[in-house]
């Protein structure tokens, strides 16, 4: 298993593997509307450029000659010292392997050699992904509704993980 940072020629992969992992992640929690509005939102090409612009860093992790999850972080978000994790997704059939465990190995890190003193995530308060974070270490820190346009509401929980 290898993970490598993504250049702007590799963001059809991340948006391929978006379309995969986002049924089985929020199928249960989103409309079909709302999901087909938020890829589009999120993971179109010109908006993942536009992502690693604003500084998001986004990573590939490949298994054999499959590209199996993705991630992306933001180092000293919001001009503070706390790196976010943006997006972590794995495919479901790959789930339960350790994949996201290193993806957050990976960016915890990077996150330690530029100095940031944590790691900030949103996950929607129903998604099962939560568990996998408190499993990790996140507490939860409060609770957000973001308005992500055409009446729909992002209903998260922000979680943070301490560096030492």
């Amino acid at each position: 298993m290898t993970i490598s940072v993504v250049s702007k020629n590799q963001l059809s992969i991340i948006r391929d593997l978006a379309y995969q992992i986002w049924p089985n992640a929020y199928g249960e929690i989103l409309s079909n509307e709302q999901l087909e509005y938020m890829l589009n939102l999120i993971y179109s090409i010109d908006s993942l450029e536009k992502q690693i612009d604003n500084g998001h860093t986004f990573l590939l992790v490949e298994d054999g000659n499959q590209y199996v999850g993705f991630a992306s972080y933001e180092l000293n978000y919001e001009n503070s010292n706390k790196a976010k994790i943006q997006k972590l997704y794995v495919l479901p059939q790959i789930q339960g392997k350790g994949i996201g465990k290193k993806l957050i190995d990976f960016i915890k890190e990077i996150a330690v050699e530029n100095k940031n003193l944590s790691l900030v995530l949103n996950v929607n308060r129903f998604n099962k992904a939560k568990d996998f974070y408190e499993k990790y270490g996140f507490e939860i820190t409060k609770e957000v509704k973001i308005d992500i346009g055409n009446d729909y509401i992002m209903d998260d929980y922000v979680m943070e993980f301490q560096l030492k």
